[in-house]
């Protein structure tokens, strides 16, 4: 008889996570871990922030070592999956080999979207997704080297926080009427809006680009208004999008990402799906909801796991997101969508450190603590909770 096989297709966080998972809820059988980048699984949300400032080498991003994947037998694999025979219950590599499952869990992640405008393909263009995309930029941005980020999210300012410790004349291109507009109340965008102007970032929003321009290599970026902006290095960061290519034509349920139940099934009972790849409903929201955030994929795949062991439990918890730029740990509980009203503790105009309640219909939905992880841990217990909250207790100050 021979050993039941576990095959995780994407060795990110949720990979990476779902592997331990699989052998810790009592997997006896084999379990291969795919992924295409050569290194050992690594956490991502430090490429954009340390390993970009050149703060930590890319053997410290490790999520484990690889003595743990020897002692867990966890057989790491560098290839591509291309294809996936859900008859036969096997996948076929790049390698042209096939490998055979008994339970097959795709992690495969997003991409990034890409600029679809003439120059995209100049030299000097970059996106920040993995560690060599940050190698590349790291090689390309030398003292007096002037950057333009376009996209003022998350990923876009982080970038610039990065770059601006490192000396760098960084301007930020949004094509919104102001940075993290899709996410976070306007207090919270003037308020990094304020903090990047003070450490010396242009930032031009309603600033639609064009086209970038140069000969072989990138020379400026052209707005949509005619203007032209130098630039020796562009990074793009206008978001991503989930990598469902191989579960599409393998004739998976997919709606903006993998469809998953609250188990982390798809539509086929032998594979499963975790992390930025995945959609499922969420009772919390009553919408289907693709989440971009390692502790979402990190839940995901341990109930991944635990589903695949046959000891189900249910994907319940809070989605809860961070960003660090400069000094500042942003902290976020809980989705805004819908809010009808905002409550701000501390003056996000003149402070360093405040929080942004978001409330529908009198109820605390979700938070932005910056600074405040004292409010942070009260909002996700508020939120998870269903808690009635007192609008003046919100304003009071809870980061002593």
């Amino acid at each position: 008889m021979t050993s039941p096989r576990a095959v995780i297709v994407g060795a990110s966080h949720a990979g990476a996570q779902l592997a331990a998972g699989v052998r810790q809820e009592g997997w006896t059988g084999e379990i291969v871990l795919i992924g295409d980048e050569s290194l050992l699984p690594y956490q991502r949300p430090p490429l954009s922030k340390a390993y970009l400032a050149d703060k930590c080498g890319v053997d410290e991003l490790a999520i484990r070592s690889a003595d743990f994947y020897a002692k867990q037998r966890i057989q790491l694999v560098d290839a591509t999956v291309q294809s996936i025979d859900r008859a036969a219950n096997h996948v076929v590599m790049s390698t042209g080999d096939t490998l055979s499952y008994d339970k097959l869990a795709l992690c495969t992640g997003a991409r990034p979207r890409r600029l679809s405008i003439p120059g995209a393909d100049l030299a000097g263009v970059h996106y920040l997704r993995t560690a060599t995309d940050v190698n590349m930029i790291r090689g390309d941005a030398s003292p007096g080297v002037r950057v333009v980020i376009v996209g003022g999210g998350y990923i876009g300012l982080e970038t610039a926080a990065s770059l601006r410790a490192l000396g760098l004349e960084v301007t930020v291109l949004e094509a919104a009427a102001r940075v993290l507009e899709r996410v976070t109340a306007p207090e919270v965008s003037a308020f990094f809006d304020r903090i990047h102007r003070a450490e010396g970032v242009t930032i031009r929003t309603g600033a639609a680009v064009e086209a970038l321009v140069g000969d072989e290599r990138i020379r400026e970026v052209v707005l949509a208004n005619g203007e032209s902006i130098p630039a020796d290095v562009v990074i793009v960061g206008i978001g991503v999008e989930p990598n469902t290519d191989l579960a599409s034509a393998a004739g998976l349920h997919i709606d903006n990402g993998v469809v998953i139940d609250d188990q982390a099934r798809t539509s086929d009972p032998d594979i499963l799906a975790a992390g930025d790849c995945a959609s499922h409903d969420m009772a919390r929201y009553g919408r289907r909801i693709r989440l971009e955030s390692v502790p979402s994929a990190g839940e995901q795949a341990k109930v991944a796991a635990a589903t695949i062991c046959e000891k189900p439990k249910q994907i319940t918890a809070l989605p809860w997101f961070w960003s660090d730029q400069y000094d500042l740990k942003l902290q976020i509980a809980g989705l805004n969508t819908g809010y009808d009203e905002v409550v701000l503790s501390g003056d996000p105009t003149r402070d360093r450190d405040f929080s942004c309640f978001y409330l529908r219909a009198g109820e605390l939905i979700a938070a932005d603590c910056i600074k405040r992880p004292r409010d942070f841990m009260f909002s996700k217990r508020t939120i998870t909770q269903h808690l009635a909250v007192d609008r003046t207790e919100l304003q009071l100050a809870r980061s002593a």
